[in-house]
């Protein structure tokens, strides 16, 4: 068929894709490879392609889409590869042949050390096999050689991104934004990490430069409602969520982002709109699990559980074949730690680590109620609370020396290599990564990660004076709560019921073990003795950290600051008993968690200290 019949031109037809790039770059994929089906070999196709893909990349990394936006990157390699030694690589990397890919480039650049196109193609290898700081360093390489390829400084930026490294990828997306300031994508970048910092502000205001441009792009509704919701504009992010429905009526995200806000409550006519996006015979899983989750919540507000389980179940089994998780290796994990954590290992390490007394760590399973705990912590003069920061489980990554994702973890076994300025040099690198997030000046600060239960060890190594909290709530009520909840990332553990219950048995084992060998270093919060008695338990908590009381700590619902989890909403009221026994509206369908806990719930019960 004629370009002109197919297309109307197909200088028309490279315009439109070029206008598509800017705001629905899927649609100019699928336009480009059209043009070049009917056209092979079309030069400005051809380059605009690598562009369309790279501007879906980018679209997918700040979204947390991390296996697509490898997917798209790959593709945007090879589209804009001309050098036919070089195209056999990137066709390996697309199909997802990393070691044919890397064997390849190695061999490459031990004849051309000086390849940027090479050494850009093998950080991508080592970005996609997990590999971050190689994939850093060789991009940071290929800039040495060519400081203006702005390709290489692109994938930079996001290697940085993807390290939690906002703070040094910045002034890269800074740097390609005064040669393009007006990139969309360079933008959206930027927007999400000034938010990843705490910087909402200029954040937000990104966001609606952007939206005065780009009205109709979804993503980017979507993108604003989330900084606005953390930034305490609750209405204001409701209005930006129905926009992006508006818009899109079958992206998935969009509906969660509103059940998400927990406080939320679909009206009828929502919960028909997301039934009939449901029928929809082309909806991709994301979408479909997303409309689950979100459906569950509508119905469950409405008071039918026996519908609202489905679609939490449906939603849950969806998400669950798109992960990789092993409940034996968290077990392992769990073992390996209680055998290198004894009483003489701290003993020989005493006064190890970096003095200070600033983290008060959050620990516990999500949906526990640590958002909770930090809410009223934050709302003493003395303590600034910032998010569940990455920082910590990053460090212990690099302490697991996997070079690929199927290499077995050396961690925790490594931290017995370390020594005594090893460990203190870890504590003050964590005091120094954390920096960004601190904006008040106040003395201490929390850290909310709620994994970081499982490094405990680590902490009171090199950190011996920080504080460890952990949150803790019944164990059905907990982890049903989380079965409830899609994470964007992480929390590969909680699609499953059975895996669900024995991530807490390994949880409380690991805790427990911990309270044996270090004595009281950690204080427990049960989220049920808060909501019975609120005050009793905050004046223990704060007289756990150091601090006076504060009335404020009490009245916790009115302190303003960012919240950056799935309770955003929910801590921005006062305390209610509502949601203690929510999960037995859901009893008869919980017996796959009940075994996997076993005799957990009857310990709990029993002996609430537990």
């Amino acid at each position: 068929m004629a370009v002109a019949e197919q297309f109307g031109g197909l200088a028309t037809a490279l315009a439109h894709a070029r206008r598509l790039i800017a705001h629905s770059p899927t649609l100019a994929v699928e336009q480009l490879n059209e043009i070049l089906r009917v056209i092979p070999r079309q030069g400005d196709a051809q380059r605009l392609l690598g562009t369309a893909y790279r501007a879906l990349g980018d679209q997918l990394t700040v979204a947390g889409d991390v296996e697509g936006a490898d997917r798209a990157y790959a593709q945007a390699i090879r589209a804009s590869t001309g050098d036919p030694r070089l195209l056999e690589a990137a066709a390996a990397l697309c199909d997802n042949k990393l070691a044919i890919a890397e064997r390849m480039l190695r061999a490459h650049l031990k004849a051309a050390p000086t390849d940027i196109a090479a050494i850009r193609m093998l950080a991508e290898v080592g970005a996609r096999l997990g590999r971050y700081g190689d994939a850093e360093k060789l991009l940071a390489r290929a800039l040495e050689l060519a400081p203006g390829f702005e390709a290489a400084r692109h994938n930079y930026a996001i290697v940085l991104f993807r390290q939690q490294k906002a703070a040094e990828a910045l002034p890269e997306i800074e740097r390609l934004l005064a040669h393009d300031a007006r990139n969309p994508h360079y933008r959206n970048l930027k927007a999400a990490l000034l938010a990843r910092i705490g910087d909402y502000e200029p954040a937000i205001a990104l966001y609606e430069e952007m939206l005065r441009e780009h009205p109709r792009e979804h993503r980017l509704w979507m993108s604003y409602g989330h900084v606005l919701r953390t930034a305490g504009r609750q209405d204001e992010s409701i209005t930006a969520y129905r926009r992006c429905v508006a818009l899109a009526p079958s992206f998935g995200e969009a509906w969660w982002s509103l059940a998400n806000l927990k406080t939320y409550r679909f009206e009828p006519a929502e919960a028909a709109a997301m039934r009939k996006a449901l029928a929809g015979r082309d909806l991709k899983d994301e979408d479909r699990y997303h409309l689950h989750f979100s459906l569950g919540k509508a119905l469950e507000d409405a008071g039918e559980f026996a519908s609202s389980f489905k679609h939490y179940a449906d939603a849950n089994a969806l998400r669950r074949r798109t992960v990789n998780y092993s409940a034996d290796e968290t077990h392992a994990h769990t073992q390996r730690s209680r055998a290198l954590y004894t009483p003489s290992f701290f003993a020989e390490r005493s006064g190890a680590g970096a003095a200070t007394a600033d983290p008060i760590f959050i620990v516990g399973l999500p949906r526990a109620g640590s958002t909770l705990i930090e809410q009223i912590l934050s709302s003493h003069s003395q303590v600034e609370g910032t998010m569940e920061l990455p920082d910590l489980a990053l460090m212990a990554r690099r302490l697991a020396d996997q070079r690929l994702k199927s290499d077995v973890s050396k961690y925790p076994e490594t931290v017995a290599t370390l020594d005594r300025a090893a460990l203190t040099a870890l504590g003050e690198e964590y005091i120094e990564r954390t920096r960004i997030q601190r904006k008040t000046g106040r003395p201490f600060f929390i850290d909310k990660m709620p994994n970081n239960f499982a490094h405990a060890g680590l902490i009171h190594l090199i950190l011996p004076n920080a504080k460890i909290i952990d949150a803790r709530r019944h164990p059905m009520a907990n982890c049903f709560s989380a079965f409830k909840q899609h994470f964007a990332r992480g929390q590969t553990f909680s699609y499953d019921l059975g895996e669900l219950g024995r991530y807490w048995r390994d949880y409380a084992e690991l805790m427990a073990h911990i309270d044996e060998v270090l004595p009281r270093r950690v204080h427990r919060v049960l989220y049920e003795r808060m909501v019975g008695d609120t005050e009793g338990e905050v004046r223990r908590l704060l007289a756990y950290c150091g601090l006076p009381f504060e009335d404020a700590c009490l009245r916790f619902n009115e302190t303003q600051r960012a919240v950056r989890t799935a309770s955003s909403e929910q801590v921005r009221r006062p305390i209610f008993g509502d949601a203690v026994e929510q999960w037995r509206n859901y009893e008869e369908w919980l017996h796959p968690l009940r075994d996997a806990l076993g005799d957990a719930v009857e310990r709990y019960e029993r002996d609430s200290s537990l």
